[in-house]
């Protein structure tokens, strides 16, 4: 299986080497439609003028004069009426060349090889050092009518460039692979790093630690990952805790249960006794079932099984239901309840709404002194419901406060445990809110009190 440092590698060579091989394509189509014409041009000019000047100073020998033009850099062929040929210069790598071409340009025509050379893909026809990419004019020598063609030589011409570039092009493409090998490596290197620590985390080690100071998407990668291995690491952690506490809040209604159980088989037992025994069992029962049904709750929302089954109603007789029903317990507590709920229409899931404000109304009221106070108000505006629950109770930590909506998370574990609290009831709360597209917010102060804020709109799509 190729690496991902593999592939990088070899994508970023294939896409050099395609992007080359574009490149010179390009190169050559624009040779072939702009340089060639303009080189065919060029050389015609050139080489009208040479047999011009021939002809106008023709006491000078012909084959020294194009000896010392051809040591300027150009390949001459001079035919003459007999056919016989004369080479100056370098040779040319392909000598073919028509003898309709030459009879043409011994009549005086003016034979275009450089423009009229057949184009092709990857072939630079400047580069083609064949005599049929040649310019061909006619020149007079006496009253000999000869045919003179020639062409740049490119290796006299360009050798030394040619070296050059060859040279240039073979460091960069050699250089470029390496500094691809080096920088790839770098890039790779941070996920790498990342494999390893994932490997870490799936063994159950999330105390993972990655020194990748970077500011790219890989470096935001690692920190996201780096806070996602703390988060597991915290939520493994009260995972643990709260198995810890939901097996003791079983161990201990049933032992209670087997215990009482097996006192009521006593036949020494008062009625009195008997009654006592049989409503500790129902209690214990009753705080297995609150258990039970928070799980089932919390796990139904995690799958998203509970869709929202929306309906019209008064959201403030709905709370106003709650405090009813738990009018025993705050009662109990001398509690002192103040109510602001004005009749408010919401188009919502009215069960796990309901859910929601038994929730807050029971932390409420669990940790409210005796004699305090819990108030409630309910306002609203053209697009959100806003619900305040504030208590006069013992107050959160601004350590614990920032944990309270998370799963399993106890603040006072010694109390809570007495009062059994699984720490699962606000996070079912937040998350009904934010199935609603709600927000929930909690302020609070140790002694002082708490105050939920929670707003959802009026009509939840």
């Amino acid at each position: 299986m190729k690496t991902l440092y593999i592939r990088i590698v070899l994508t970023i060579i294939v896409v050099m080497i395609s992007s080359s091989l574009l490149a010179f394509f390009f190169s050559n189509v624009y040779y072939h439609y702009q340089l060639k014409p303009y080189n065919d041009k060029k050389l015609t000019k050139m080489a009208l003028d040479i047999g011009a000047f021939y002809e106008e100073n023709n006491e000078i020998k012909l084959s020294n004069y194009l000896k010392s033009v051809s040591k300027l850099g150009y390949q001459i062929l001079v035919v003459d009426e007999k056919g016989d040929k004369s080479f100056y210069g370098g040779s040319f790598r392909n000598k073919k060349l028509g003898h309709n071409v030459i009879d043409s340009v011994l009549n005086g025509k003016v034979y275009h090889g450089i423009a009229e050379f057949p184009t092709s893909l990857f072939v630079t026809g400047f580069f083609d050092n064949t005599l049929s990419n040649t310019i061909g004019v006619p020149i007079k020598s006496g009253n000999n009518q000869l045919a003179l063609f020639m062409r740049p030589n490119v290796q006299l011409q360009f050798g030394e460039l040619r070296i050059l570039f060859s040279i240039l092009l073979l460091l960069t493409i050699v250089l470029s692979i390496i500094f691809v090998l080096v920088s790839t490596r770098y890039i790779v290197k941070p996920i790498i790093k990342l494999t390893e620590a994932t490997k870490r985390i799936a063994e159950g080690k999330y105390n993972v630690k990655l020194q990748i100071n970077r500011q790219d998407e890989i470096g935001k990668l690692a920190n996201n990952f780096s806070h996602m291995s703390q988060k597991l690491g915290q939520i493994e952690a009260m995972r643990q805790e709260f198995v810890s506490n939901v097996s003791h809040e079983i161990q201990s209604p049933l032992a209670s249960i087997q215990g009482f159980s097996q006192s009521l088989q006593t036949k020494s037992l008062t009625e009195d006794q008997r009654n006592h025994y049989l409503s500790i069992i129902e209690e214990e029962s009753r705080r297995m079932s609150v258990l039970s049904k928070q799980l089932l709750t919390l796990a139904a929302l995690d799958k998203e099984e509970s869709i929202l089954q929306k309906t019209t109603f008064d959201v403030a007789e709905q709370i106003k239901q709650v405090v009813f029903t738990t009018e025993w317990s705050w009662r109990n507590k001398d509690l002192a309840i103040d109510l602001e709920l004005p009749q408010t229409l919401v188009f919502a899931d009215k069960n796990l709404l309901h859910q929601v404000w038994t929730n807050l109304m029971t932390n409420s009221i669990k940790f409210s002194h005796e004699g305090g106070s819990i108030s409630i108000k309910l306002s609203s505006n053209e697009e959100h419901v806003q619900i305040e629950f504030q208590d006069t109770g013992i107050g959160i930590s601004e350590h614990d406060l920032k944990q309270i909506f998370n799963r399993f998370f106890i603040v006072d574990k010694a109390r809570t445990r007495k009062e059994s609290s699984s720490g699962l009831g606000l996070a079912i709360v937040k998350q009904i809110i934010e199935l609603h597209n709600g927000r929930i917010e909690v302020s609070s102060k140790v002694g002082e009190g708490t105050k939920f804020y929670l707003s959802i709109p009026h009509h939840i799509s």
